[in-house]
C-alpha cells in the first residue's frame, strides 16, 4: 500500500564536485599573501657585522674580494692577490666553488668607498653562487677581546 506522501523517485547522486571549500582556502591564502608580501625584503642578503664581532671559524681558506678607495676590485686567495674587473671575478668566485664549495667569501671594503660599488660587488658574489657573503671590518679601537 502506497500513501499519497511516499513516492518511488530516488534522488540522483551529483557527480559533481563541490569547489566551495577548495575557493575559500584560496582567499584565504590570497588573504595571507597581500598581507605577507611587504614584509618580503628584495635584494642581496648579507648578514650585517655587529660592533664587536667573533672571528669567523672556518676549516678553508677564505677567498677574500677588496674594493680599495679609487673603486678597483682586488681578490685574493691566500697570499695572491691580483686587480680584476667585476665579471673576471665573479667567474674566478664561481670556479673557486665549483672546486670547493664549503670556502668563504669575504668582502673587505674601504671606509671611503661609494655604497654602490660594494652593493655591485656582493651582486656578482651572489650571482656566482655565494651562499653567505662575510664582511670584514677591523674593530673598533680599545676593544680588546
Amino acid at each position: 500500500m502506497q500513501g499519497p506522501y511516499r513516492r518511488n523517485r530516488r534522488k540522483k547522486l551529483s557527480s559533481e564536485m563541490n569547489v566551495v571549500p577548495f575557493i575559500d582556502v584560496m582567499l584565504v591564502l590570497l588573504v595571507i599573501f597581500i598581507i605577507a608580501a611587504p614584509t618580503i625584503n628584495q635584494g642581496i642578503d648579507v648578514d650585517l657585522p655587529q660592533i664587536s664581532s667573533e672571528p669567523v671559524q672556518s676549516d678553508n681558506e677564505p677567498l677574500v674580494v677588496t674594493v680599495n678607495r679609487d673603486g678597483d676590485y682586488y681578490i685574493s686567495l691566500g697570499d695572491e692577490q691580483q686587480s680584476k674587473s667585476i665579471d673576471d671575478i665573479r667567474e674566478q668566485v664561481m670556479a673557486v666553488l665549483n672546486r670547493n664549495p664549503g670556502t668563504p667569501v669575504m668582502v673587505r671594503g674601504d671606509r671611503n668607498v661609494s655604497y654602490g660599488q660594494v652593493v655591485t660587488l656582493m651582486g656578482a658574489l651572489q650571482n656566482a653562487g655565494v651562499p653567505n657573503v662575510g664582511l670584514i671590518s677591523d674593530p673598533p679601537p680599545g676593544d680588546q677581546q
